[in-house]
């Protein structure tokens, strides 16, 4: 059986087509740059208008990038930036708000309670609980090395 399988498995390969390992970093890292990019303007902007300092300019940036993302989302456009961009697009906060909004718009005709706000946080909810308990973790080493040393 296993014979087999390995012999379906090279007889597949010799077929498929080989990815473009190189263009498709290269578009990543242009487009999460790119987003990037968009949110130092934002910070500035947020900064240079309205006062703020560093550390104050950092909430009203990440919201204003949520709040972009989720409305590409919902006008189509933000599905073919991440066909482009692949990881470029998803690893920032920009993906996190584009994987919410997807869910919730997926689910809109089964209403609000029951559609959207059952279904919006299914995919953001594991992120959620592993980026807590990940923060919990390397607070506790933090503190731990701050106390040894």
């Amino acid at each position: 059986m296993s014979n087999l399988k390995d012999n379906y498995q090279s007889k597949v390969k010799a077929y498929q087509p080989t990815p473009p390992y190189v263009l498709n970093c290269i578009k990543a890292f242009l487009v999460g740059g790119l987003i990037c990019t968009i949110g130092q303007a934002l910070q500035n902007f947020y900064m240079a208008v309205f006062h703020f300092d560093e550390k104050t300019a950092g909430n009203p940036t990440v919201a204003t990038l949520i709040l972009i993302s989720a409305l590409l989302t919902g006008l189509g456009v933000y599905d073919r930036i991440g066909q482009f961009a692949g990881a470029g697009s998803a690893v920032p906060v920009t993906g996190f708000a584009n994987s919410m909004t997807s869910a919730a718009l997926e689910h809109k005709s089964e209403g609000y309670v029951l559609g959207v706000g059952t279904n919006m946080f299914k995919l953001a909810g594991n992120v959620i609980v592993f980026g807590v308990v990940a923060a919990y973790i390397v607070g506790m080493i933090r503190f731990a090395f701050d106390k040894l040393f």
